[in-house]
């Protein structure tokens, strides 16, 4: 099984978010383990340096992005499809059709992530950490 991990689950991850942290840990366990082939995009790796910005060091920001690039599969962002956030209609926000893109291309199964709604212009399924956790536990016991 294929997914991309959207931003805002490694950040409940990074942040220590308390009621998403347990979720967030299985699931990057899960990749880490290759249970499941997991994504994110590198577009939120950047993001997550400057968010993290007020809680981490830069020194120790750049050891946790690390560790994650090497636990997960990054894939980078290109021109066209850039371009391409920037015309289509069908998503309001660009990082959300970027992340969408990156899954198409990928072939992924799901786009986990928290902000389900923010993928309804998706060919790809968006589902939630705990729903993608129970459809995991069903297929492979």
């Amino acid at each position: 099984m294929v997914i991309l991990v959207d931003t805002n689950i490694l950040l409940d991850f990074f942040q220590d978010r308390e009621s998403f942290r347990k979720d967030a840990i299985k699931i990057i366990q899960l990749c880490s383990t290759h249970v499941v082939t997991g994504y994110i995009a590198a577009h939120s790796i950047t993001n997550i340096f400057y968010i993290l910005r007020k809680d981490y060091s830069p020194d120790k920001r750049k050891v946790m992005l690390l560790d994650m690039c090497r636990t997960m599969n990054v894939i980078g962002i290109d021109q066209q499809k850039l371009i391409e956030s920037l015309v289509d209609e069908s998503f309001d926000d660009i990082e959300d059709y970027l992340q969408f893109e990156y899954a198409a291309s990928i072939g992924a199964d799901y786009i986990v992530t928290r902000n389900t709604d923010d993928f309804s212009g998706s060919t790809i399924p968006a589902i939630l950490p705990e729903e993608f956790l129970v459809k995991l536990e069903a297929v492979y016991g």
